[in-house]
């Protein structure tokens, strides 16, 4: 186990209505202007954005709004975002949305304080010293990033798809209840089931010397989405297999599922550079075609840890350790196809003519390796693999 600082300081208001506390909760915490950050009609359709507005007013709380977030949000926006808040004096930035207006939200209020470009911190070049607090009204369990400290954002006019690490990302607090997920469609919840997943998969892959109680955390985390996310596909107003989801979720990225490891997240790059080659493919669509197929490209340099993914989750138990860990695959990749995930970059729209762009997009033009000590992944790895998604 390595050492590790750890913090978690996000507030979490869990359960039925909670929503309709948010102007009290803001101003609990002395904030009387807020930017009021979301995507677009679907909040106004299902009601609660004139739950939220009601709420601020009834508290004497002031809000600009500032909408149009789409799925892979983009930094255009967020320089809007920036140049508003500035002008208005806002307080803090209000999220009310899943994890693409969340990371929209992060990167405003990291870019507050900040005198150069926001992207700055995606791209590494430099880090936030001081950020606007960020408060979440969650309406999809998916991304995370509620509890997070990551924060993803595209470039739209590079083309880079980059995120960044910092515990000054983490929300003050977020509001979660179940029943605003009742509406997302079944295509959305499993591109949600396969994100939260995704979290804690990457966690466990990071390889260890030792069996880390981090794994067990991860494992329990994955085993239980699985169990819960059929009934939240074919019941949608089933509140608890809803709860479940929500909360895990928030615990499948906040950290918790990786104490004491290093953690590399190799799937994610990969599934970045598919969303930035076309911006309209959904981040769990990425990965559920992507997780399989880097397990089975990669699984050979650690089988004993496949293998054991393969018995944990799905109840595997051969005593052949490869067929343990080649079942283990098939059966995720079942389970992806009942949630009705894709399986194959066809299915994305993505053609055999797309995979040397999309290599050199991932690599920087052939310059960067994906790295994984399970077996990092240089361009040609990158092109077998992609190829084997077709």
């Amino acid at each position: 186990m390595v050492d590790f600082e750890f913090i978690s300081p996000t507030k979490l208001f869990f359960g039925r209505e909670k929503e309709k506390d948010i102007g009290l909760i803001i101003k609990s915490y002395g904030f009387k202007k807020v930017l009021f950050h979301y995507g677009s009609v679907s909040i106004k359709r299902s009601g609660l954005y004139d739950k939220i507005v009601k709420s601020l007013k009834d508290n004497s709380i002031e809000f600009v709004e500032l909408n149009g977030v789409r799925v892979n949000p983009t930094h255009s926006l967020v320089r809007a975002g920036v140049f508003l808040a500035r002008k208005e004096k806002v307080e803090m930035v209000l999220a009310v949305g899943g994890g693409s207006v969340i990371d929209s939200a992060k990167s405003i209020a990291a870019g507050f304080y900040y005198d150069g470009d926001p992207f700055d911190f995606n791209l590494h070049i430099a880090k936030p010293k001081k950020v606007l607090p960020v408060g979440v009204v969650l309406t999809i369990a998916a991304a995370g990033s509620e509890l997070s400290a990551s924060c993803v954002i595209s470039n739209d006019e590079t083309k880079i798809k980059s995120g960044f690490n910092d515990d000054l990302n983490r929300p003050l607090f977020a509001v979660c209840n179940p029943e605003l997920t009742y509406t997302v469609s079944k295509y959305q919840t499993g591109c949600g089931i396969v994100d939260i997943i995704s979290h804690s998969f990457e966690r466990y892959f990071s390889p260890s010397p030792n069996k880390e109680l981090a794994d067990e955390f991860a494992l329990g985390v994955i085993r239980h989405v699985v169990e819960v996310g059929k009934t939240a596909i074919e019941k949608p107003c089933d509140y608890q297999s809803r709860a479940s989801l929500m909360l895990a979720s928030s615990f499948s990225h906040n950290g918790i599922t990786g104490l004491g490891k290093k953690v590399n997240m190799p799937v994610h790059k990969l599934a970045h550079g598919l969303s930035a080659f076309d911006h309209n493919i959904a981040h769990g669509a990425a990965l559920s075609v992507l997780m399989p197929a880097w397990m089975s490209y990669v699984k050979d340099a650690e089988i004993d840890k496949f293998a054991a993914f393969g018995r944990e989750v799905f109840k595997i138990h051969f005593v052949n350790k490869e067929e343990s860990a080649n079942m283990g695959i098939r059966e995720l990749r079942n389970f992806f196809k009942e949630i009705g995930m894709p399986l194959t970059l066809t299915e994305l729209g993505i053609n055999k003519e797309d995979i040397p762009l999309l290599v050199s997009m991932i690599t920087e033009k052939g310059t960067r390796v994906v790295g994984h000590s399970v077996r990092p992944l240089d361009a040609q790895d990158i092109e077998a693999l992609l190829l084997s998604c077709l």
